[in-house]
């Protein structure tokens, strides 16, 4: 059985569907993420480290690796870990205080009301 997830998440309903995503600081790809997992904020692992729940050691060499805070749906949490674990990138649980409820929501409105480059020109009139 699994231990349970203790990251600050945010429920999300869309009609009569409801998903709950887990907010996580990573140095994986966006690539190498799962389907539904959303990029709420992207700097180096010198700024995004200090969102992670426990302390992350960043020394010189590694300072200016780009990372990311990301939401992963908790239906894909399993194979997220294992993917990052595989390619040895950093998969650590954001701080609950730093990253609660409010900024979660917060930072997920201004996600989804930033436009998106592969839908404007598409959108846009001729």
């Amino acid at each position: 059985m699994n231990a349970p997830t203790l990251t600050p998440s945010i429920a999300v309903a869309i009609g009569r569907q409801l998903r709950v995503y887990h907010a996580f600081v990573t140095t994986a790809p966006a690539t190498d993420d799962a389907p539904s997992t959303l990029t709420l904020y992207r700097a180096d692992l010198a700024d995004v480290s200090g969102m992670a729940a426990d302390p992350i050691t960043v020394d010189a060499s590694r300072a200016r690796t780009p990372a990311r805070l990301v939401l992963v749906e908790a239906t894909e949490l399993t194979w997220q870990r294992a993917r990052c674990r595989e390619a040895q990138h950093l998969f650590a649980p954001a701080d609950p205080v730093l990253v609660g409820a409010n900024t979660l929501q917060h930072w997920l409105w201004m996600r989804l009301r930033a436009p998106q480059p592969e839908h404007t020109d598409a959108c846009a009139p001729q």
